[in-house]
């Protein structure tokens, strides 16, 4: 299966459709050929129906790069013997490459000249084109039988001992907040998830657990400093490896965050996921994603400036039937 978006979130996305794929397959396993980025060696470590992940190079310089780099992807995946592969992207390069690679069953959805090197294309309309990566997905499982199971991720067995040992003094029940984000229009900000740790802390005891990237280690010391003026202490997890950041969210009772692949994440563990939609559109595609909107009625997209329309006591009540009992 080819999925070339680069985000740990996108590659979530797909994780009902590559596990339809590789329940309909001879053996029950699928290969996913992806990018560095999605993090998917780490988050299919413990998958028994992905087989093995591969990676696209298409960065400047990348072995997989220009078309001598398409030649190679080819090649790639010629040595591999796939009997079928599934594109979901259409790109005409990846459709391209599975027919040289002489890939006898080439399916996916594509428009103008990829439909010709599929066998069992999906065209998509002009409308079509520009949806959603999963509603595209859905529509190709859709066309070809295939019943998608619910988004769930395994978390390694190891990496659970890790955290469990690792954090074995902080005391339960335990709330994940996603400060991380890719573009800074998505932050929530120190002062709301500071405010935010101290209150759950004070209503019903838990100890907070700040989830993100290395990048987010400034913004994460301000969080820290802030609960702490308030006699909170705030756990740092930032920088941990994808896998041992699935242990800990499924080892949380809550998640609360911006807008990020690791909300993707906490739901795919089966962890009620709560995410702050002021400058995105909400997600649908699973009913562990709850959103959390401007409470002024604002509408928003991409890049709206409506973050700060979500209030710490907005947040606290849409948690507290998630935190009863």
């Amino acid at each position: 299966m080819i999925q070339p978006l680069p985000g740990i979130g996108d590659m979530v996305w797909h994780l009902p459709h590559i596990h339809a794929i590789a329940q309909a397959s001879p053996d029950g396993t699928v290969t996913v050929l992806t990018k560095a980025r999605s993090r998917a060696e780490q988050l299919f470590a413990a998958d028994p129906q992905v087989r093995d992940v591969l990676f696209l190079e298409r960065e400047r310089g990348g072995r997989h790069a220009g078309p001598i780099g398409l030649l190679r992807l080819a090649w790639q995946l010629r040595a591999q013997r796939f009997d079928s592969v599934w594109i979901l992207h259409d790109s005409a390069r990846y459709a391209v490459a599975a027919w040289l690679a002489g890939i006898p069953r080439r399916i996916g959805y594509a428009t103008g000249a990829a439909r010709v090197l599929l066998n069992k294309p999906l065209s998509l309309t002009p409308e079509q084109h520009v949806w959603h990566p999963i509603d595209k997905a859905d529509l190709l499982m859709r066309a070809h039988g295939l019943n998608m199971p619910a988004a769930r991720l395994v978390v390694a067995a190891d990496a659970t001992v890790r955290i469990r040992s690792r954090f074995a003094a902080t005391a339960k029940p335990w709330v994940a907040l996603g400060i991380g984000t890719s573009e800074p229009y998505k932050q929530w900000g120190a002062p709301r998830f500071a405010e935010l740790a101290c209150a759950l802390a004070q209503r019903y005891g838990m100890s907070a657990f700040l989830i993100g990237g290395d990048g987010e280690r400034v913004l994460g010391d301000e969080i820290i400093a802030q609960a702490a003026r308030q006699g909170v202490t705030v756990r740092n997890a930032l920088g941990l490896s994808v896998a041992d950041t699935m242990a800990l969210l499924a080892d949380c009772r809550v998640y609360v965050g911006n807008d990020t692949g690791f909300l993707n994440v906490a739901a795919a563990v089966g962890v009620p996921a709560f995410g702050l939609f002021g400058a995105s559109p909400p997600l649908i595609h699973t009913d562990m994603i709850r959103c959390l909107l401007p409470e002024d009625g604002s509408v928003p997209s991409y890049g709206t400036p409506y973050m700060d329309r979500i209030s710490v006591p907005g947040v606290l009540a849409a948690l507290a039937d998630a935190l009863r009992g």
